[in-house]
């Protein structure tokens, strides 16, 4: 029960631990800069170590809960799988490539950066707001399940022709092994180490024990994930307030619009509260981590990528956290179908 409280504790509060850690990120940047050229001059073929550390940490424990099984329930109650679908991988891209070609003619950079946030659909933090949200999680499962499967698949292809008709060039090599290491590799070695797990130790200590406890450590690496993101292009943050500014301006009214079709949308296809909200919440989010740790493959730490996949970063917590109320909040004046 101690434990379930001290949870509910942290969540209640994980707005304030990644403000804290954003704050400690930047806060090394300056102080102790050479943490920082330590962290960024490890690298193996232009690939961050520190970050891929970090991301297989927290992608791990979201792959150990891709259950295919699972998938095999999504004609059950198909409407909310397919809006998610649908807004991941047809909304959002098409909304941000106008963003981005109003708001940022002439930062080819930031339009990338842009584009590979909103080209990768999360796959490890909506458990978490969904969870928060009082959300179906079985739904979050089926969903967190399919888009680790598709963004392996559709990642790189889709970067590659929305970059591809801003005529803007990228590394498509560099681009391809982003995707192998930081979603291909924590994928294989979830996959391999669930079925030897589950077969030596069975199900029942893999879910009860073995899980719970990797989860703790996502969570931790998430934080840890913030300090050393934030350490890192601290100074390409600081000593560009404008650049900050000017992405943040399509950032924002990207979130805003995709949530908007969300709601609408689920309040259209007349979805229960706990469908509604996971498919609000997956639908509108993007897994800033990909797109971060590929930005700083592609262009390197200190570019304007950087810069703009780390404001992505900045806003998507805050407006996620945020949204979460909003849900509840909408739900308790009978938004949604009961």
């Amino acid at each position: 029960m101690s434990e379930e409280k001290s949870l509910n504790t942290f969540e209640k509060y994980l707005a304030v631990w990644v403000a804290a850690c954003m704050a400690a990120g930047l806060i090394l940047s300056q102080t102790m800069p050479g943490i920082s050229t330590a962290l960024n001059a490890w690298q193996i073929r232009g690939i961050s170590v520190p970050i891929g550390i970090c991301l297989f940490l927290m992608m791990y424990p979201a792959v150990l809960n891709l259950q295919i099984s699972e998938l095999r329930k999504l004609m059950r109650n198909p409407k909310p799988i397919f809006l998610t679908i649908f807004s991941n991988w047809i909304i959002a891209p098409i909304v941000t490539v106008l963003l981005a070609r109003y708001f940022l003619v002439g930062y080819n950079q930031l339009i990338v950066s842009l584009i590979l946030l909103g080209s990768s659909p999360c796959t490890a933090m909506v458990l978490i707001w969904g969870s928060l949200a009082d959300g179906n999680q079985e739904q979050n499962v089926i969903n967190t399940s399919l888009n680790t499967v598709t963004i392996m698949i559709l990642y790189a292809p889709i970067v590659t022709l929305l970059t591809g008709i801003q005529n803007i060039p990228i590394d498509r090599g560099l681009l391809a092994l982003s995707v192998i290491v930081f979603i291909g590799f924590p994928m294989l070695v979830g996959y391999i180490s669930k079925k030897y797990l589950t077969e030596s130790k069975g199900e029942t200590w893999f879910n009860e024990t073995y899980k719970p406890i990797i989860g703790k450590v996502s969570m931790v690496a998430l934080l840890t994930t913030l300090i050393v993101l934030f350490s890192l292009n601290g100074d390409v943050l600081l000593n560009n307030p404008g650049l900050m500014v000017k992405v943040s301006t399509p950032l924002i009214l990207g979130f805003v619009i995709v949530v908007g079709f969300n709601l609408l949308a689920t309040k259209i296809l007349g979805l229960a509260y706990r469908e509604a909200i996971i498919s609000v919440i997956i639908g509108s989010s993007s897994h800033f981590e990909i797109a971060i740790a590929t930005a700083i493959s592609l262009y390197g730490v200190g570019s304007q990528a950087a810069l703009g996949t780390t404001m992505g970063l900045f806003w998507e917590v805050p407006i996620m956290l945020g949204l979460v109320q909003i849900g509840k909040w909408l739900d308790a004046r009978g938004f949604w179908d009961k």
